[in-house]
């Protein structure tokens, strides 16, 4: 086989393109350029502004920089103030024109916006950076250090990483969603995949909106892996113009060759799956709802990037029509962005949410990294719609928190303790 006709997974022709060179092997060390560039105000001005001043650099394209403010918003202290006006002076100074400050969370706002186009090379000063994944592109979490050096010079190095595909057959039940599928990963592969591509396909994420396949992406990160990814298709192009923006390219050029070689391959059937459970304090510890029984809520918790998009709030809403939040535990919503939530409320879903006794908290991570409103207390059980249920996360150190998804954490809040939502279906 030639080099020119060497076969490659999605990841690698797109680190390919990002090298400017024909094809790229797994354990290559290799420099690529980023096409676009997402920092938020935890991760990225108070933590690069004095790095770049002391390298007396300036940032390598303000275009090309997406900065969002949703970690400390609303400030609910000086400190959170003083950081929130940092990040607006830096945005200003630098002459960042994509700054999107208190509209939402990053990795939504990355979609709405159209910042996300098959085959492009992003990174983010965040975690859950694979979220743009779902879009066709490779887009990896990297420190303050790593990003300092990518804003002065456009540019990182990369150990190619072996993919890990995952199929997905068949047609999800009534009550489970992309989530459910994440936490049954986490069960099944293990949160150890370290330096490995998550390429999801199948018939079962081909049926997927782009928001259920973002959750997809998103959560690579609890498997431990460098990121997700799955090939763009219609669905993805209507997104991109839905944002706004045209893809000029063509999705068969982002597409993993038919004989491409996969470090493993999984095959799953989507109607076998059942609604997912994670218990304290991994969502590694997951398993089917209906082994859950008699653990009592105090809070049930709708919010971040994983679970508060519109879709989410449509699944709880489902749930929720006609019932009401058991006594003693509360129900928090927390739409992902401003978008989501004048969407809710134009269709009616914000009205269900808020009939059925949920208190709708402003756009922004908040709660899911015990930021701001919704943190809990000493002793105190939650369940929620987030990524992470890891000890303190969400508040007090000797609190529990379950991850499930809406459909799960909205039956929760109906009766009062870890529910299996396709009883109220």
């Amino acid at each position: 086989m030639t080099e020119q006709s060497k076969a490659q997974t999605l990841a690698e022709k797109i680190i390919s393109r990002a090298a400017n060179v024909v094809s790229v092997s797994p354990g290559e060390l290799i420099t690529c350029k980023v096409d676009n560039v997402l920092m938020h105000d935890s991760s990225g001005p108070r933590r690069v502004k004095e790095r770049l001043e002391s390298l007396n650099a300036k940032v390598f394209d303000p275009n090309k920089i997406i900065l969002v403010s949703d970690h400390f918003v609303p400030a609910t202290d000086a400190e959170s103030a003083e950081i929130l006006a940092l990040t607006r002076r830096w945005a200003k100074d630098n002459n960042i024109s994509n700054f999107y400050d208190m509209q939402g969370i990053c990795h939504v706002m990355m979609a709405e916006k159209g910042h996300l186009l098959p085959g492009n090379f992003l990174v983010g000063g965040d975690s859950h950076s694979p979220t743009g994944g779902a879009f066709g592109c490779f887009m990896v979490g990297i420190g303050a250090t790593e990003m300092t050096g990518v804003l002065a010079t456009g540019e990182i190095w990369i150990k190619v990483p072996e993919t890990i595909r995952v199929n997905w057959h068949g047609t999800l039940s009534v009550g489970v969603s992309s989530k459910d599928i994440m936490l049954f990963l986490c069960k099944k592969l293990g949160v150890n995949n370290n330096y490995k591509v998550i390429e999801f396909t199948g018939t079962a994420i081909d049926q997927m909106n782009m928001l259920e396949r973002m959750v997809l992406c998103n959560m690579t990160a609890e498997l431990g892996a460098k990121t997700g990814v799955i090939a763009p298709d219609s669905s993805t192009i209507a997104a991109i113009e839905t944002a706004g923006k045209v893809f000029e390219g063509n999705i068969e050029d982002w597409q993993s060759d038919s004989d491409a070689i996969y470090f493993a391959e999984y095959n799953f059937d989507a109607s076998e799956l059942k609604p997912q459970i994670a218990a304290p304090h991994s969502p590694e510890n997951t398993n089917d709802v209906d082994s859950f029984e008699n653990v009592h809520v105090d809070q049930a918790y709708i919010g971040a990037c994983t679970g508060a998009k519109l879709t989410d709030l449509h699944m709880a809403a489902k749930v929720l029509k006609g019932n009401k939040v058991a006594d003693g535990t509360r129900l928090l919503v927390a739409p992902a962005s401003a978008k989501t939530t004048n969407q809710a409320a134009s269709d009616g879903t914000l009205e269900i949410l808020t009939e059925a006794g949920a208190i709708i908290l402003p756009t922004g991570c908040g709660a899911c990294a015990g930021m701001g409103a919704g943190a809990i207390a000493n002793g105190e059980v939650c369940i929620s719609s987030t990524s992470r249920n890891f000890k303190g996360r969400m508040g007090s150190p000797n609190s529990e928190v379950y991850l499930g998804s809406p459909y799960s954490v909205a039956a929760a809040a109906i009766a009062g303790k870890i529910a299996d939502p396709r009883e109220y279906l």
